[in-house]
């Protein structure tokens, strides 16, 4: 038998590992994800194929056994301890993980073999190009305020930043660089840029409960938006630690100069 290193989840995970420019965390446990309780009332924590911290990404490789009955894999003359035999388990550990994770504010992405180049009984013929091709589009962010927060992210990452859980939910993201911290918050194109604007500095100033000095606080915008950030003066955003960043079309970020 092939060893999970060398398994389909694990070639996926490293294809999506590429397209996201971090590694994931794989077979990860969140407190919040829990199995149904045993005998002793004792619930185990549930793992996720891959969890990737700074993207706030959930991904799930399901083969083929969490869509059809297979008894090697169901094993249906063994009760487990939700009562059901294993495929069925599976089914509502699955569904539990559907519902969870979007709840606790992550983004679940579900990959099957059908998404990909396999064949007949589910196996990935690993067709890099066409997968890699598949998987971005599966793994890319719908508005212009993923744009925005991807585009920044992959910036900090070449800064070397390093995106961490976030301190509070409603953070857009949140990063650390030795003792430094940065709070961020980003808005992409908008017909009322003033407002937006206006907004996310209210929710940056909602976040400022330290007064460390080593924590700045970063208002990240579309070139649209520049003027509608620069509202603020530049001595009033240095006083409160907030750098403006802008995130041109073609995803370059520029800092914005006092």
């Amino acid at each position: 038998m092939a060893s999970r290193d060398d398994s389909d989840e694990a070639y996926v995970i490293g294809l999506c590992d590429r397209i996201l420019g971090e590694p994931a965390l794989t077979q990860h446990r969140f407190d919040w994800l829990l199995g149904d309780p045993g005998a002793g009332g004792r619930q185990v924590r549930l793992p996720v194929d891959a969890y990737w911290p700074g993207h706030r990404l959930v991904v799930e490789y399901r083969e083929l056994q969490h869509d059809q009955p297979m008894p090697h894999f169901d094993k249906p003359d063994r009760l487990t301890v939700s009562g059901v035999h294993r495929g069925e388990q599976r089914a509502l550990y699955d569904a539990r993980r559907d519902t969870e994770i979007p709840a606790h504010g992550l983004r679940l992405v579900v990959v099957r073999p059908a998404d990909l180049d396999a064949d007949g009984r589910g196996r990935l013929r690993r067709s890099e190009e066409a997968d890699l091709t598949t998987l971005r589009k599966m793994l890319a962010r719908e508005s212009d305020e993923d744009r925005v927060t991807d585009a920044f992210r992959a910036w900090l990452l070449g800064e070397g930043w390093t995106p961490v859980e976030r301190t509070d939910r409603w953070t857009d993201l949140e990063a650390v660089r030795g003792e430094e911290r940065l709070i961020c918050e980003a808005k992409g194109r908008t017909k009322e840029k003033g407002i937006d604007a206006d907004i996310a500095y209210g929710q940056l100033l909602r976040r400022m409960t330290s007064q460390d000095a080593r924590i700045r606080y970063a208002l990240v915008v579309p070139s649209s938006s520049v003027k509608a950030a620069e509202r603020v003066p530049a001595h009033v955003r240095e006083l409160l630690r907030i750098d403006v960043y802008e995130v041109t079309d073609d995803n370059t970020v520029c800092p914005l100069l006092a």
